[in-house]
């Protein structure tokens, strides 16, 4: 649980909002693991864009170049074309699945998959969850599009500019992904750069160059309202508070797209909402617990997490009980240990945050995230089940090879370890210690 003297820990990463509080010198020591004799000069401050779409964009920057798509080939001679595999009734998600990846490995159609499963193009999909494939017909092998006829008709043709995805132009022009696909000669794993023309109807395209044909206004829905965005808002977060989805919401503003900038002050319409009302909306994170205030923009961060967490799939309790388990034993901490911290934190919840932007099952804030991540060598992103649970389980190990005994251990992640080893042990934080040794032995 997050008291005054407790951040917790978690990491920057460009899908997490990653303000932490400013809070009291006692409280930001909670993960130093010593302090040394002489005081060396303060850490500067992780620059952190302003921005969901600010810090993608800001990634994009050192991926380095991108192959053209016309330098690769989009489909397999037939000589080399594996045999169809035979489809399941359904299928389990593994980590770096992703929906159109399932779809080509049993040769279905992308659409089909998320229309039986119920799901969006912008659906997070997590390791465990099952999928259903029976009910669709194998898709036909993506085919170059068949020559114009003597008299054809003209196709709509679209310029791909950064940042553009095919689903993207697919939901922005009204068509199915399957449709885009057709039409282009492509599939799932074509890679489309800027300047790419994309045809977005059926026909040919024109003999000549055109301009990029402008996505055509969606027609007026019925109680249609507008939201005007505030400092800390996303477009997923303002899809979540509005029960509206993601695509709904790009759909009904014309030229918005995932990695659209959005800034405070900026008027969004709501699809099938009333006028935005009067006066705030209920945030979904309040600003104070315990009696302690936090800052606006931790709370700000705070809200934009929860609504991220909200608006996607996550573990059930108990299979959050499970990863946790699996995660200590592979990295050599006692399961029950970690399963009482992780009972003691949140009871299990990966949509947890606390207003001191303490996310998920293990409630690591974004600064303590990134020391987990350099503790096991790679970036660990907090909304990923897999990874809170793996900087929570990270850092407990942490503080036991380098506390004096496991109750120093434990009061340093409630209280902070060097706080611990300045000041002793406060009382809320004897009871921290007491209350996980005693949820431990119900663990065995």
């Amino acid at each position: 649980m997050t008291t005054p003297r407790s951040p917790k820990r978690t990491m920057s990463m460009p899908v997490i909002a990653a303000t932490t509080a400013a809070l009291p010198a006692v409280v930001l020591s909670s993960l130093a693991l010593a302090q040394p004799s002489v005081a060396t000069p303060a850490p500067q401050p992780r620059k952190i864009p302003a921005t969901l779409a600010a810090a993608m964009k800001a990634q994009a920057v050192n991926v380095g170049s991108v192959i053209p798509a016309q330098a690769v080939a989009t489909t397999l001679p037939a000589a080399l074309r594996p045999m169809a595999p035979s489809v399941p009734d359904s299928y389990t998600v593994v980590r770096g699945d992703t929906i159109s990846a399932i779809a080509r490995r049993f040769n279905l159609d992308t659409t089909a998959v998320l229309q039986l499963n119920k799901l969006s193009a912008t659906t997070l999909i997590y390791p465990g969850q099952t999928i259903k494939l029976k009910g669709m017909a194998a898709a036909a092998p993506a085919q170059p599009a068949p020559p114009a006829p003597s008299a054809p008709s003209t196709a709509t043709v679209y310029t791909v500019v950064s940042g553009d995805t095919l689903g993207a132009i697919a939901a922005k022009h009204g068509v199915t992904l399957s449709n885009i696909f057709s039409w282009n000669g492509l599939n799932g794993s074509s890679i489309i750069y800027p300047g790419q023309k994309i045809k977005v109807s059926g026909g040919s395209a024109p003999s000549a160059p055109a301009a990029p044909a402008p996505a055509p206004a969606p027609a007026p829905l019925a109680g249609t309202g507008s939201y005007t965005i505030k400092a800390g808002d996303t477009l997923s977060s303002i899809a979540s508070r509005h029960g509206v989805s993601l695509a709904a919401l790009m759909a009904a503003n014309n030229n918005v797209t995932a990695t659209t900038v959005i800034y405070p002050g900026q008027k969004l319409t709501i699809p099938g909402a009333g006028v935005q009302p009067v006066g705030e909306t209920k945030p979904l994170v309040p600003s104070t617990f315990l009696g302690f205030t936090y800052p606006p923009a931790v709370v700000s961060s705070a809200n934009e997490n929860k609504a991220l967490l909200n608006a996607s799939p996550v573990p059930s309790r108990a299979e959050m009980k499970s990863i946790v388990a699996d995660t200590a034993r592979r990295m050599g901490v006692s399961p029950s240990l970690a399963l009482a911290f992780a009972e003691q934190e949140s009871g299990f919840d990966q949509r947890a945050v606390s207003p001191a932007n303490a996310i998920g099952t293990m409630q690591v804030i974004p600064s303590s995230g990134q020391w987990a991540s350099d503790l096991v060598g790679r970036k660990l992103n907090l909304l990923d089940p897999y990874d809170n649970a793996t900087a929570g389980v990270a850092i407990i190990r942490t503080l036991i090879a380098t506390s004096k005994d496991l109750d120093t251990a434990i009061a340093g992640y409630y209280q902070g370890q060097y706080s611990v080893s300045k000041y002793g042990m406060y009382d809320d934080t004897k009871r921290y210690v007491e209350s996980i040794k005693a949820r431990q032995r119900t663990f065995g």
